[in-house]
């Protein structure tokens, strides 16, 4: 794709800004103006997906480090479960969200209810659209279970990997039809801003022509140097395996290990809903 200053400027300005990958202080007092949005159509632009996007779907948070006091200043401890529609203006940067919520610790409120309605309202206005928001109390921790991709394991193939640029065109169909589900947990990428590495799993449900398991097994190995958002990575897969297979179905799920007590799960489908999943093993 050609370069262009105007795109790539802002792009670089943009990032810039963000806390990630600086040194910060940390706020035990709650502030919402932690929170740091990152403009979607950065990457969208970048591998030209359309203004109508080809998908639905969820970002879908979970936080395992939420904390805040109650009335009497007794600390409370829970899970945090949200839910970030793709038609967001915004995608919401991962250290700025937990920075925000290390700012609930030592501050009071009367109920889970508010703590609620305080993250929802925030995580909406910072993402431009409402986020779900769902917290699990520390009694329920107990009915939380592992869950697994359901689908055709694909890590196994005996491929040899000549070198790690992301390349598309090691995605292939032949002209049997088929309706199947691919996993794979050999996904990496890295931090656009930090490099950190960002592990994964992947689910690849379609119908169409059947895609070629060891060029699909190559092309998401690719992706091990690759620096790019979580959220970015799945909507690239997702335009690629689209673009060069031409399915007639498609769901892309990724569920990345989590980071700062936060994992982050991309899901992009043009035919079914988001799956309400357990956690996987790694998570």
């Amino acid at each position: 794709m050609p370069f262009d200053v105007n795109k790539n400027y802002i792009a670089e300005v943009t990032l810039q800004n963000l806390t990630l990958g600086k040194e910060v202080k940390y706020s035990d007092k709650y502030d919402p103006s932690l929170l740091q949005a990152v403009p979607r159509s950065l990457s969208r632009d970048a591998i030209n997906l359309p203004k109508v996007l080809p998908f639905d779907g969820l970002d879908i948070w979970n936080g395992y480090e939420l904390s805040w006091l109650n009335a009497k200043g007794k600390p409370v401890v829970a899970i945090l479960r949200c839910e970030v529609p793709v038609s967001s203006t915004n995608l919401i940067e991962s250290k700025s969200f937990k920075l925000y919520l290390n700012s609930f610790n030592q501050t009071k409120f009367h109920s889970l209810a508010q703590v609620q309605e305080h993250i929802s309202n925030d995580l909406s206005e910072c993402a431009n659209a409402k986020v779900a928001v769902h917290i699990i109390p520390s009694e329920q921790f107990d009915s939380l279970q592992f869950g697994k991709f359901k689908g055709t394991l694909i890590d196994d193939l005996d491929i040899e990997i000549n070198d790690f640029e992301i390349n598309p065109e090691l995605l292939t169909v032949c002209e049997e039809k088929t309706l199947e589900t691919l996993v794979s947990h050999l996904l990496k990428s890295n931090c656009l801003i930090t490099n950190q590495p960002d592990w994964g799993s992947i689910m690849i449900k379609y119908s169409g022509n059947k895609i070629n398991h060891e060029g699909l097994l190559k092309y998401l190995i690719s992706f091990r140097q690759h620096n790019e958002f979580h959220e970015q990575c799945v909507e690239r897969i997702f335009h690629d395996i689209m673009t060069q297979c031409k399915p007639k179905q498609l769901t892309v799920y990724a569920r990345y290990t989590r980071r700062g007590g936060l994992d982050i799960n991309p899901f992009r489908s043009n035919f079914e809903a988001p799956y309400k999943d357990a956690r996987l093993a790694r998570q």
